[in-house]
C-alpha cells in the first residue's frame, strides 16, 4: 500500500514519487543469495497446437524473420534481433506458456540464479546444453509467483535484419519489448521482482493503495515486464516493438485486407501508461499478442514512479475508449517445468474492470466534474 500524500499530481493527471511506492503484507521472503544480473526480456516460449496456424500468423502476417524451424517447433526474431530467437512456437496439446526467458550479464549468473531459487526452494532445473536450439547452458525454475522462468547467457548469433528493406514489411516489428503476467497479489509480485533488481516505472492504484497493475523494467524503457491483477498465473500478452504508429496502422489495414480483422482485440489507440501507441492481437490458439511504438526512456538513477488512478479513464487509453471486457479476464495458462498447467488462483483485491464498472470508459475523463465519458452518453 501507497501514500497518495507522498505523491506529487502533474498537470497531466498522473502523480510522480520515488522508486518503490509499493508495500506487500504477503512478501516472498528476500533470499541471502546475489540475484542474477538480468539484462532484459529476451524470448517466450509458447506452446500452440496448430503449428501451421500460427506460422501463417506469425510469419505471413506479422513478419517475423524464421531462424530455423522443424515439425515440432519454429524459430523467430524480430528485425533488430541478433540473438537466435525472440520467439519459439512449440507444438503442444493445449496452448500455453512454457518460459518466460531473460538474458543475464554473465555465465556466472546463472550459478546466482540457482542459488536464489534454490534458497526459495522452487523448482531449479540447469541444461549446459539449453532447453532450446540457439541457446546454452540456462537455468529454468517456477517462481514463488508460479510462473515458469528462464535464464540464459549464450546464444547463437544470426543477422541482424535491419539493413535488409527489400524484405520488410510496412508493419515491421523490430524487437522484443516486454512480456506481461497476471498475478493475484500484486504488490507481492513487485516486491519480489525488486529483489531480483527490477525497478517500478508505473502503476495504477485507488484512493485506498489497492495496487491493480505495475509495470517494470530492467533495460531503459518502461518495463521488461508488468504484473496485472487478477486470477494467476496467466499471461496477460507478449509484446514487440515497432518503429512508427503508422506500421501499427498498416497492420490493421493489412489484417482487414486477409479478412482477418477478427485478430484485433483491442486498439489500435494510446496508452496513459507508458505513454505507447498500442494495437492487441490474438492468434490463432487465443495467445494475446501487443503492437507498441513510442514509449519513453527510463534509465536515470531518480527516473521517477507514476502512479494512475484506477478511475481515470485516460490511464489504459488516452482517447478514454472503453476496454473490451475480454482483455481483462482472459489470459494464456502457463505450465510447470513438467508441461502441466500451473493452477490459477483467484484474485481477492478489487478487480480493476469492476471498480471501472464495465471497463475504462465508463470512468471519469474530468474527476473534479464528476465526468463519466460513455457512461453519460449511454
Amino acid at each position: 500500500m501507497t501514500n497518495r500524500d507522498d505523491m506529487t499530481l502533474t498537470s497531466a493527471g498522473y502523480y510522480v514519487s520515488q522508486e518503490a511506492p509499493i508495500r506487500s503484507d504477503n512478501p516472498v521472503a528476500t533470499p541471502t543469495a546475489t540475484a542474477p544480473d538480468i539484462l532484459r526480456c529476451a524470448y517466450m516460449e509458447l506452446v500452440v497446437t496448430d503449428l501451421a496456424a500460427s506460422r501463417q500468423f506469425y510469419v505471413d502476417i506479422l513478419g517475423l524473420y524464421v531462424t530455423e524451424e522443424d515439425d515440432e517447433a519454429i524459430y523467430l526474431r524480430s528485425t533488430e534481433e541478433f540473438i537466435h530467437h525472440n520467439l519459439v512456437l512449440r507444438k503442444g496439446p493445449i496452448a500455453a506458456v512454457a518460459a518466460f526467458s531473460y538474458r543475464v550479464r554473465t555465465p556466472e549468473d546463472l550459478d546466482r540464479a540457482v542459488e536464489f531459487y534454490t534458497e526459495l526452494g522452487c523448482d531449479v532445473r540447469r541444461n549446459p546444453d539449453g532447453f532450446v536450439k540457439g541457446v546454452g547452458d540456462s537455468v529454468r525454475v517456477v517462481d514463488p509467483l508460479g510462473f515458469p522462468i528462464e535464464f540464459f547467457h549464450q546464444s547463437d548469433h544470426v543477422e541482424r535484419m535491419s539493413w535488409r528493406y527489400d524484405l520488410h514489411i510496412p508493419g515491421e516489428l523490430v524487437r522484443l519489448d516486454h512480456f506481461n503476467q497476471v498475478t493475484p497479489d500484486v504488490p507481492r509480485a513487485v516486491k519480489f521482482m525488486q529483489d531480483l533488481g527490477f525497478r517500478v516505472t508505473e502503476d495504477i492504484q485507488d484512493d485506498e493503495g489497492t495496487v491493480y497493475a505495475a509495470w517494470m523494467r530492467r533495460k531503459p524503457t518502461v518495463h521488461d515486464t508488468a504484473m496485472t491483477g487478477g486470477d494467476g498465473p496467466r499471461m496477460h500478452h507478449v509484446c514487440f516493438a515497432t518503429h512508427e504508429k503508422h506500421n501499427i496502422l498498416a497492420i490493421c489495414d493489412k489484417l482487414g485486407a486477409l479478412r482477418r480483422s477478427d485478430s484485433i482485440e483491442r486498439g489500435p489507440g494510446r496508452h496513459g501508461v507508458s505513454n505507447a501507441f498500442y494495437l492487441y492481437l490474438r492468434d490463432p490458439d487465443g495467445h494475446r499478442v501487443e503492437v507498441y511504438t513510442q514509449d519513453y526512456y527510463t534509465g536515470d538513477p531518480d527516473n521517477p514512479v507514476i502512479t494512475w488512478d484506477v478511475h481515470d479513464n485516460q490511464r489504459r487509453d488516452w482517447w478514454g475508449n472503453p476496454v473490451v471486457p475480454s482483455w481483462y479476464t482472459e489470459a494464456s495458462l502457463v505450465l510447470d517445468l513438467d508441461g502441466n498447467p500451473q493452477p490459477v488462483v483467484a484474485r481477492t483485491d478489487s478487480s480493476e474492470m469492476a471498480v471501472t464498472i464495465g471497463a475504462d470508459g465508463f470512468s471519469y475523463t474530468r474527476a473534479d466534474e464528476g465526468e463519466k465519458k460513455l457512461g453519460n452518453q449511454l
